[in-house]
């Protein structure tokens, strides 16, 4: 019973911080990757 407490204590950090970051970071390479195309 005591894993089913700390499961949002661990999913909230995770979605919250670690989720966006990723998709930040992902998003960020994607257009530095679309502008280097685009000025060659």
């Amino acid at each position: 019973m005591t894993t089913l407490t700390t499961f949002p204590s661990i999913f909230v950090p995770l979605v919250g911080l670690v989720f966006p970051a990723i998709a930040m970071a992902s998003l960020s390479l994607h257009v530095q990757k679309n502008k280097i195309f685009k000025i060659c």
